[in-house]
């Protein structure tokens, strides 16, 4: 039989401290009963001899140290997982909010999920196009990779990742293909936004996403990537899917843990983070990928704004360190009004190459990249210069690069909103520049790439 407690001394924000427990097991669930008989959810996040400290899902009002039961349930959090979640709008704590009814579960599993053996590993190697050139041509995401996008307040990654849930597949191919899409810390007005996108497109039928406000308290948000993670593997495993992960804004998941790290007084790390941020990050990020055996993958793109556009701030700093790559949004084009503002320079896909070549996308398509990161990286230098010489002073050679890194930002990486390119749609535009260029120029493609498609 479960006891109850009457033992709080202390509460701290999101959490309260509890004593004179029996053996209490981490992460263990605890129901709060409080003096008006209303009931609140939590969790156990230490314990210790003496004090067991557990955050509050709903928040701590309304809880004092005298009238307050608390009693601990004795097992996890679980999320109730069924097929039948695709098409739904959960909250945070996936609870639906969509005025639908309760999912119905096939299985409930545990949101902490099970780490992937290193051995049975299978390493990604399928491309994924999302209709946005810049990512498709120079900085490929490949089917069980993990890239992020790193972004600043006030540019659109939200319109990016909502355009990457609409237009995501895999080409030539039919295959099952979900997408779950986590938003932690939105207001109100982006949740009425990603609701109404999704709906009015259609791409909520082979979708699940979990909301979770900024009015919501900062321990739900610390659970929401970790429903959808969940959600995701009893897709991608159970029912061989292949799902695509979004995972919006990681920057408000960090200031979460760094609140309850502060309730807790913990000793701060770099900028008040807590130490653990490294690995409590990697139990996020580490959960894509795909397993000998089974034919489903998990491919993520997290999302996180930059603290004064700064790349070494320890949120994007550290999320470098564990994912394979990153898209990174440029102010500079988004004052331009450049969309989608992605600088391909700074970008990175480290499995690029495992996802092209001729059975996967064309067999130029390493070459074309090549050539127009060698392009467009001169062209914007030359900018420099021409600030300080003029343009006249520039060879005839510099002046065409000079041409060529603007039209490649305006008809390359400026596209619409709702424009879907195909793979070799998008290799035909970078060809079409190319041309701006003389033939001997183009020193990063083969001769017989240059005799197929150069005077095409």
């Amino acid at each position: 039989m479960l006891k109850e407690y009457r033992t709080i001394t202390k509460v701290a924000g999101p959490l309260i401290f509890t004593e004179k427990t029996d053996a209490v097991g981490y992460a263990d669930l605890v129901q709060i009963k409080l003096s008006d008989g209303s009931i609140k959810m939590g969790q156990v996040l230490d314990t210790s001899e003496d004090i067991v400290v557990v955050q509050v899902f709903e928040g701590t009002r309304g809880i004092d140290r005298k009238n307050t039961w608390v009693k601990f349930l004795g097992d996890t959090i679980k999320l109730n997982v069924s097929k039948n979640m695709l098409g739904r709008i959960l909250s945070g704590a996936g609870k639906p909010i969509d005025g639908g009814p309760e999912v119905i579960p096939e299985k409930k599993l545990d949101i902490t999920g099970a780490a992937i053996n290193p051995y049975s590993r299978k390493s990604p190697a399928e491309f994924i196009q999302t209709g946005i050139s810049t990512i498709d041509a120079c900085n490929t995401l490949v089917r069980g990779q993990k890239l992020p996008i790193f972004s600043g307040s006030g540019l659109p990654h939200n319109e990016i990742a909502l355009q990457i849930a609409r237009q995501a597949k895999v080409p030539g191919k039919e295959q099952a293909f979900a997408v779950i899409f986590a938003a932690m810390g939105i207001t109100n007005e982006e949740a009425q936004y990603f609701m109404k996108d999704f709906e009015q497109t259609g791409a909520l039928q082979r979708a699940v996403v979990f909301l979770n406000l900024a009015s919501d308290p900062a321990s739900e948000r610390l659970i929401t990537p970790r429903m959808a993670l969940t959600a995701a593997e009893y897709l991608a495993f159970e029912h061989d899917m292949h799902v695509l992960v979004i995972l919006t804004d990681l920057t408000n998941y960090c200031e979460s843990l760094r609140e309850i790290g502060a309730a807790r007084e913990e000793i701060p790390g770099r900028r008040g983070y807590p130490g653990y941020m490294y690995t409590d990050l990697a139990t996020i990020y580490e959960r894509a990928g795909m397993i000998h055996g089974k034919n489903g993958s998990i491919t993520q793109i997290p999302i996180l704004t930059m603290m004064g556009d700064d790349i070494t701030h320890p949120i994007p700093d550290l999320t470098g360190y564990i994912t394979e790559g990153q898209i990174v949004l440029s102010r500079e084009l988004h004052r331009k009004n450049i969309y989608p503002p992605i600088d391909i320079l700074p970008s990175l896909s480290r499995l690029m190459n495992a996802g092209i070549g001729p059975t996967k996308t064309r067999e130029d398509h390493k070459q074309v990249s090549d050539q127009l990161y060698a392009n467009y990286a001169e062209g914007r230098d030359l900018r420099g210069l021409v600030a300080i010489v003029g343009e006249e002073a520039l060879s005839d050679k510099d002046k065409k690069l000079l041409k060529f890194a603007d039209e490649f930002e305006k008809r390359f990486v400026r596209q619409g909103k709702h424009e879907d390119r195909d793979i070799k749609g998008t290799l035909g535009i970078g060809w079409d520049l190319m041309r701006m260029m003389p033939k001997k120029d183009l020193i990063r493609i083969k001769p017989e790439f240059k005799d197929k498609y150069y005077d095409k």
